[in-house]
């Protein structure tokens, strides 16, 4: 599977019932230099067929298409192969479709009708266990952001609120720790904590509590926030 350090091209698999869509999308792909597009599907079975067969590093799955929908045809295709990263598409989000989304082993959550640059940048940037979200679905999924309005049991510590900016700005545990020169080790130990008092389960549940309160805001470049 090609890393974002190999410097080679990175093969996209398109996944969409939406013919014109995914035509134009994989014109696309095929007009960037280090991206290159192995063809596209228009049901969940032949896209898990044809990714079996070509094994490109990254596919762009739609949420809803005519057999099974993306979270199954993901699933399998992360059981074929766990470091592949699949981008979802969709015009629909709920916290129910995000769960199910991150439960599946999608890496990217984006708007079908977003920017092609946001797009394209996720395809080379999203990883395996997180999930980067776009902040349009974000907005959408956690209404305005509010004023706390609670006030939470046990208080975030400064470096718990340093940890949880970060955790919004989209870094992982181990840019986290590099920012604030601290050990992956503490670095998981604050995460966890930040996790318990917010009473979420993910980086990403933490973050949308985060904003609902008023502890953090949302920046205008796509978000990644994955499970610990």
């Amino acid at each position: 599977m090609t890393t974002l350090t190999d410097k080679t091209t990175l093969r996209v698999l398109v996944v969409d019932d939406h013919t014109t869509f995914a035509e134009l999308l994989t014109a696309a792909i095929d007009r960037e230099p280090d991206l290159v597009s192995v063809g596209h599907a228009s049901t969940g079975t032949a896209g898990v067929a044809m990714f079996d067969e070509l094994r490109p590093d990254v596919v762009l799955m739609d949420l809803r298409l005519p057999d099974i929908d993306g979270f199954a045809a993901t699933a399998q295709i992360v059981a074929i192969d766990p470091t592949v990263r699949v981008i979802m598409l969709t015009a629909h989000v709920t916290a129910t479709v995000v769960a199910d989304a991150a439960a599946s082993g999608v890496c990217g959550f984006l708007p079908k009708d977003g920017h092609l640059a946001d797009m394209l940048r996720t395809v080379r940037t999203a990883e395996p266990g997180n999930m980067a979200v776009d902040p349009a679905l974000l907005a959408r999924l956690m209404g305005q952001p509010q004023t706390p309005s609670r006030v939470l049991a046990r208080p975030l510590t400064q470096r718990e609120h340093s940890v949880l900016a970060w955790m919004a700005d989209g870094k992982d545990v181990t840019n986290i720790a590099r920012e604030l020169n601290i050990s992956a080790h503490t670095c998981r130990g604050h995460v966890k904590a930040v996790l318990s008092k917010l009473g979420a389960h993910s980086q990403l549940e933490a973050v949308i509590i985060a904003v609902r309160i008023g502890l953090v805001a949302i920046n205008d470049e796509v978000n990644t926030a994955g499970p610990v």
